[in-house]
């Protein structure tokens, strides 16, 4: 299926943005005051990307490469609040070929008229703001998954792209796996295997304690806290490590539904050709097996009740069993999709395959293949199309709501035994089913859960189109972030 689309992206290449910086509600939506729309066809694109102690390495590696390859495109500047992160980097890509620009704050990266699109791999928390300031500085942007730390902040994007025509990907690389997955997308939705009954999303990963701190911890010298911390909450460093780890705080991340399991939640709901939140959410899980610093569940299930067929995900980052290195896996996937069908299902096992079998499990069809999710984005910026784009940004602020409203379940959810919670979900076989398996899990991993009790979430109502939970005022309050001046991100009308 082709990406939703608006009319208003026909956006000339040569577009100058007004000089402007708008104050509204004590908040500043920052505009570059020398800022270009995208060059003429051919003309090299330099690309800005933001945060790389991560998943942003591979960003520059991936434009070098298409760089190497003969695209016109190169990266010009880098930008990381961590100045040993930054320098060094920064020296490297400058060897033996033009400088590469050095920047701190993303702010004076903006100003940088050359820059023509930004990449961003920051913590969750700065995506969206970044995302948004990028865009209304005049570039475009690919931006890593989740697209947004909250349901509104994503949404926002997604206003602010159509509002100034910019092209804008997200990094959900399995959307570029045309002839792979997206064959098996195409076979399940030409009705192939019947209708569909359930779209099982699964992050079986690994993840150890990351222990406890005990005390205030010291934030690294080189790394500058005001911007790392943004638009978040600014306090005391409480874990061991800045990096990474934030990813189980709630504060900066959304655990591993909004880390690992962001990508397998897109692909579900790209099978179920979903293109608005879920009328109903619950989730039940818990953080178990050790005690750490992390706050988000390390074993989970989330329900998202959609009225054609349900799409559960279940994260687990327990081994098999105490002790083992193994995961579990389910079909043959550890971290991936299972599209159970009337006549058969399908399963997605990685980012680039699909495989089909019948109702026995014999394998009918295979489909594999993936093109390049980085080049894919180039391409759309040079044709001003976003029907070019594998991942628009509507598609990643859709699956990344689904991960957010299922963390808003759980984060309202009540300890309660695993009685109380089979009698609750009882009527939902599906989600019966998974909980069994989860209780076994849980078991095998020594974890004995009528006293390490499992947290059930209640069963959230939304209204998909307002993207806003119905006769629940205190879930709703968890749509949109509270912001930190001067870290605000902005509502686009």
């Amino acid at each position: 299926m082709q990406p939703a689309t608006d009319s208003n992206v026909g956006t000339p290449r040569r577009q100058f943005l007004k000089q402007a910086t708008a104050l509204t509600a004590g908040s500043v939506f920052y505009i570059a005051r020398t800022s270009w729309a995208q060059k003429s066809p051919g003309e090299t694109i330099n690309v800005a990307v933001v945060g790389f102690k991560g998943r942003g390495s591979s960003h520059i590696s991936g434009y070098a490469g298409l760089g190497k390859k003969g695209e016109a495109v190169r990266v010009a500047a880098l930008c990381d609040v961590d100045s040993s992160v930054l320098n060094k980097r920064a020296a490297e890509e400058s060897k033996g070929k033009e400088k590469v620009e050095a920047y701190t704050d993303i702010r004076k990266l903006l100003e940088n008229k050359d820059i023509d699109a930004v990449s961003i791999a920051t913590p969750n928390h700065w995506h969206a703001l970044a995302s948004i300031w990028a865009i209304q500085a005049g570039k475009d942007v690919y931006v890593e998954k989740p697209v947004s730390h909250c349901v509104w902040e994503g949404r926002q994007i997604v206003k602010a792209a159509r509002k100034h025509g910019k092209i804008v990907q997200t990094g959900t690389q399995a959307r570029s796996s045309r002839e792979g997955i997206f064959g098996g997308v195409k076979f399940v939705q030409s009705g192939a295997l019947g209708k569909i009954k359930l779209a099982r999303g699964l992050c079986y990963k690994r993840r150890d304690s990351i222990g406890l701190a005990g005390s205030v911890q010291e934030v690294p010298a080189t790394v500058d806290y005001d911007l790392w911390c943004g638009p978040g909450p600014k306090g005391d460093l409480t874990r061991k490590k800045l990096h990474y780890d934030w990813h189980w705080t709630w504060a900066y991340g959304n655990g591993d539904l909004g880390n690992q399991g962001i990508h397998q939640m897109d692909i579900a709901r790209w099978f179920l050709g979903e293109m608005a939140l879920a009328p109903a959410v619950w989730s039940v899980g818990g953080r178990l097996g050790y005690k750490d610093d992390g706050e988000t569940a390390n074993t989970q299930i989330v329900y998202q009740g959609y009225e054609k067929a349900p799409l559960i995900f279940e994260v687990r980052g327990l081994p098999q069993k105490k002790g083992a290195k193994d995961m579990d896996k389910l079909r043959g996937a550890g971290v991936g999709v299972i599209v159970e069908c009337e006549n058969g299902y399908v399963v997605v096992p990685n980012y680039n395959s699909a495989i089909a079998y019948d109702i026995s499990g014999k394998e009918i069809q295979k489909w594999q293949g993936a093109d390049d999710h980085f080049a894919n984005f180039i391409t759309a910026c040079r044709s001003r199309n976003i029907e070019d784009l594998h991942a628009d940004i509507l598609e990643g602020h859709l699956s990344s709501a689904l991960c957010h409203t299922g963390n808003i379940s759980y984060r309202l959810g009540e300890q309660k035994s695993p009685e109380a919670i089979a009698e609750e979900i009882k009527a939902q076989p599906f989600a019966e089913e998974a909980f069994g398996r989860m209780k076994e899990h849980l078991k095998l991993n020594e974890v004995d859960i009528s006293s390490d009790k499992l947290t059930l979430g209640p069963v959230l109502k939304m209204d998909p189109q307002a993207e806003r939970f119905i006769g629940n005022d205190k879930a709703d309050g968890m749509l949109k972030n509270k912001y930190r001046e001067p870290y605000v991100v902005p509502e686009i009308s």
